[in-house]
C-alpha cells in the first residue's frame, strides 16, 4: 500500500499540468533592445477553476489546484549588449503560480561580469495529508512549507571566488494526531496540533581554481527551532474502551544548532585524477517536553504527567577519496573509499508519573554510534570506439552500537552492538552496434552477512538493461530492470522481487508538431513473517504479503488546427492491478480478513487534458485548457475509500517578446 499510495502523487506531479502554457510562444528569441540592454519577456495571466467530487482531502493531497486569478508563469531576461554595463550585465526572473496556487515559486539572478553574481530561490508549497485510511482521518496535516535561498558570489569568473549564502525553511499550520492515554489496553484520542517549525542556515566559503587544481571550503551554521504544541479542551471518548480525556496539553520546545565544515579538493594530471571530500557537522540539541493528561479510564480517574528532558551532541564526520587512473587510452581504473561516523551522545531522561496511582516510570538513553566504511573498485576497458566493458567490486562494513541507562554499563546498563559486512560485484558493457543506437547492460550480485532490519539487503541480485535510438527529430528507448532480495534474520524471513519494464518514444518534427509517448510496468512482490501479541498471546507463523503491478502510460500530442492556432492533447494513466483477485472476499477469521485486505491495493489514477492556443498578434496569445483528474480505489479497507473526480481548467493571455 505504501508504494502504491505514495507513487500516485509522485506520478501526478511528474505528469504535465494543463497550465501554465508550455511550448507556445509569440515572439522571436532575440527579444527587443532597450538602450544598452536586450530584453526578452513572457507573462501569462489567467484564471483557474476546479470542481471536485468525492474525497476532497485526497484530491488536495494529490493535486490541490483551486479557483482564482493567477500569474500562471512569467519569464524575464535583461542582458547587456556589450557585457560592460555599470550595475549589472544579466538579470533573469522566473515565476510560477503566483497569486494563490498551492505550488508557487520565483527565481532571480543578477550578475555583473567579473564582479558578482546573486541567486535567489523562493518556494511556497501547501501540504495537505488527510491521513491513511487505516487512521480514519485522525492523522492529518494542513501545513505550508516556505523556503528561500540566497547565494552571493564575488569574483565569479576569477580563479579565486568568495561565496556567502542564507537559507530559511518554515512549516506552519494545523494538524491532527492521536495519543494513547491511561489504559495500556488501548484508549486512543484525537489530539489537535499547532505545527511551528523553523530552519535557518548561514554559510560562507571560497573556491580556488588553478590549471590542474580546484579547492572548495565552506562553513555552515544551521539552527532548528520546534515550537509545536498539542492541546485538547473538550471531553473526548476513547476507542476502543470507554475512557474519557477531559484535558490534554503538551509543549515540546526544541532548539538545535549544527556548525559544519565542508572541504573538497580536485586535482588531475594526464593519467591521474584525484577528488577528495571531507565534511564535519557538530550537531547540538536541547529539548524539554511537558505533558499533562486528565480523564478517566476503566479503573477510575486519571491525572498523568510526563516530562522528557535532555541535551545531546550529534557529531557526524564523513570523508571520501576518489582516485581515477588512466594507464592507457583504453583502460581506466576507479577506486572510491568512504568513511562515515555518526554518534549521538547525551543525558536524556523520560519520566512518567501518575497522580492517581502515585507510580513513576523512568527511561534513560545515553549513546548511539554508527560507523560505516565502504570501498568500490571499477575497471573500464574500451575495446573499440563502439564497445566497452566494465566490472566492479563493492565492500562495506557497518558497526552499530547503543547504550541505554546512565548507570555503569557493566552493572545495570543495556548495551547492544551489531556489525554487518556487504560484498557485491557488478559487470556489464556499453555497445553501439549501429549508428545512433546505444545498448547498456549490467548485472550485479551481493551478500550481507548480518542485515540490520528484516527488509535490509542480504542475498540480492540486479539486472539492468537499456537501449536508446536517437535521430535528429525522433528518439526511441526501452529498458528492463530486475531486483531480487532474500533475507532471513532471527525474528523473521523476508524476500522481495521487483521488475520494471519501460518504453519511450518521441517525434518533434516542428515546434508546433510533436508526439511523446511512454509506458512502464513495475511489478513488486514481498513476503515476510509476522509475530505479534493479541492480548497476552503471542501469535507467530503468520505471513505478510504485498503484491503490486503498476502500469503507467503517458501520451502527448501537439498539432496545428489553423495557421494561427494549435492544440495540445495529453493523457496519463496509472493503474495498479494488484494480483488480479478481488480484495473484497470474506475470510474465515477477523485476522485473516484484515491480512487479506492489506496484501494488494488495486487502484486507477488517470488525467486527460486538452489545451487550445490561438495567436492573436505577434506578441499576444489566448489560451484555454481543461484537465480531468480521476482516482478510484478498488479495495475495501475498513469500508473506507478515497475516490475522487475533479474537473479543472484555465483561461489566460500570454504576452511575450
Amino acid at each position: 500500500m505504501k508504494l502504491a499510495l505514495l507513487l500516485i502523487p509522485a506520478l501526478a506531479c511528474a505528469q504535465q499540468t494543463v497550465a501554465p502554457t508550455t511550448g507556445e510562444s509569440t515572439a522571436s528569441v532575440r527579444g527587443e533592445n532597450a538602450g544598452e540592454y536586450n530584453v526578452v519577456q513572457s507573462w501569462e495571466l489567467g484564471y483557474r477553476y476546479a470542481t471536485v467530487g468525492g474525497d476532497d482531502g485526497k484530491y488536495r493531497s494529490d493535486v490541490n489546484y483551486g479557483d482564482g486569478v493567477r500569474l500562471l508563469s512569467s519569464y524575464l531576461t535583461v542582458n547587456s549588449r556589450d557585457g560592460r554595463n555599470k550595475w549589472f550585465d544579466e538579470l533573469t526572473l522566473t515565476t510560477q503560480g503566483l497569486g494563490g496556487d498551492p505550488y508557487e515559486s520565483a527565481t532571480l539572478r543578477i550578475q555583473k561580469n567579473r564582479l558578482y553574481r546573486y541567486d535567489m530561490t523562493w518556494r511556497s508549497n501547501d501540504y495537505f495529508n488527510p491521513g491513511l485510511t487505516v487512521a480514519n482521518g485522525e492523522h492529518l496535516e494542513d501545513t505550508t512549507f516556505k523556503t528561500q535561498d540566497h547565494e552571493l558570489t564575488l569574483l565569479p569568473q576569477n580563479w579565486f571566488r568568495i561565496r556567502a549564502g542564507y537559507n530559511r525553511t518554515t512549516q506552519n499550520g494545523p494538524a491532527l494526531t492521536t495519543e494513547q492515554e491511561f489504559d495500556t489496553q488501548g484508549d486512543v484520542y484525537p489530539i489537535f496540533r499547532d505545527v511551528r517549525q523553523e530552519f535557518d542556515e548561514y554559510r560562507l566559503g571560497a573556491d580556488v581554481t588553478l590549471k590542474n587544481f580546484r579547492f572548495t571550503v565552506m562553513h555552515r551554521w544551521e539552527y532548528f527551532k520546534e515550537d509545536s504544541t498539542d492541546d485538547v479542551t473538550a471531553t473526548l471518548t476513547g476507542t476502543p474502551s470507554p475512557g474519557t480525556l477531559t484535558s490534554f496539553q503538551r509543549s515540546a520546545p526544541y532548539r538545535g544548532r549544527t556548525p559544519a565544515w565542508l572541504g573538497n579538493l580536485y586535482a588531475e594530471r594526464k593519467w591521474l585524477a584525484v577528488n577528495g571530500r571531507f565534511t564535519y557537522a557538530g550537531g547540538r540539541g536541547d529539548f524539554v517536553q511537558n505533558e499533562t493528561a486528565i480523564g478517566t479510564e476503566r479503573f477510575g480517574a486519571q491525572n498523568q504527567q510526563i516530562a522528557v528532558t535532555g541535551s545531546g551532541d550529534r557529531p557526524v564526520t564523513t570523508g571520501d577519496v576518489n582516485i581515477t587512473i588512466f594507464p592507457s587510452s583504453r583502460l581506466s581504473f576507479i577506486n572510491v573509499t568512504s568513511v562515515s561516523d555518526t554518534r549521538m551522545t547525551g543525558n536524556n531522561e523520560f519520566t512518567q508519573f501518575s497522580n492517581a496511582t502515585l507510580s513513576e516510570q523512568n527511561l534513560n538513553f545515553q549513546y548511539l554510534g554508527i560507523l560505516l566504511i565502504t570501498n568500490s573498485t571499477d575497471l573500464r576497458y574500451r575495446v573499440t570506439k563502439k564497445l566497452n566493458f566494465f566490472g566492479g567490486y563493492r565492500y562495506s562494513d557497518r558497526v552499530i552500537k547503543s547504550i541505554e541507562d546512565f548507570l555503569t554499563p557493566s552493572f545495570f546498563g543495556i548495551t547492544a552492538q551489531q556489525t554487518n559486512v556487504l560484498h557485491a560485484g557488478v559487470g556489464g558493457f556499453n555497445w553501439v552496434p549501429v549508428k545512433d543506437l546505444t545498448i547498456h547492460a549490467e548485472a550485479g550480485i551481493g551478500h550481507n552477512n548480518n542485515p540490520f532490519a528484516p527488509i535490509s539487503l542480504k542475498n540480492n541480485s540486479l539486472v539492468n538493461t537499456r537501449a536508446n535510438y536517437r535521430k535528429k527529430s525522433y528518439s526511441l528507448s526501452g529498458g528492463y530492470q530486475d531486483n531480487y532480495n532474500n533475507n532471513s534474520i532471527a525474528i523473521t524471513a523476508y524476500s522481495s522481487h521487483a521488475r520494471t519494464w519501460t518504453a519511450n518514444g518521441s517525434w518533434h518534427a516542428k515546434p508546433w508538431l510533436s508526439v511523446d509517448a511512454s509506458y512502464s510496468k513495475l511489478h513488486l512482490d514481498t513476503e515476510g513473517g509476522l509475530a505479534f501479541f493479541a492480548g497476552a498471546n503471542l501469535i507467530t507463523n503468520q505471513e505478510s504479503l504485498y503484491i503490486s503491478n503498476i502500469h503507467s502510460g503517458n501520451l502527448g500530442l501537439r498539432l496545428p488546427v489553423t495557421k494561427t492556432a494549435d492544440i495540445y492533447i495529453g493523457y496519463n494513466i496509472t493503474k495498479d492491478t494488484g494480483d488480479g483477485r478481488s480484495a473484497e472476499l470474506t475470510q474465515p477469521t477477523p485476522a485473516g480478513q484484515l491480512f487479506y485486505n492489506v496484501q494488494t491495493f488495486p487502484l486507477t489514477y488517470q488525467t486527460p487534458l486538452i489545451r487550445l492556443s490561438v495567436r492573436i498578434t505577434a506578441k499576444l496569445r489566448y489560451n484555454l485548457g481543461y484537465q480531468y483528474y480521476g482516482y478510484h480505489e478498488e479495495f475495501g479497507l475498513l469500508e473506507d475509500d478515497q475516490n475522487y473526480r475533479a474537473h479543472t481548467g484555465y483561461t489566460s493571455l500570454l504576452w511575450s517578446f
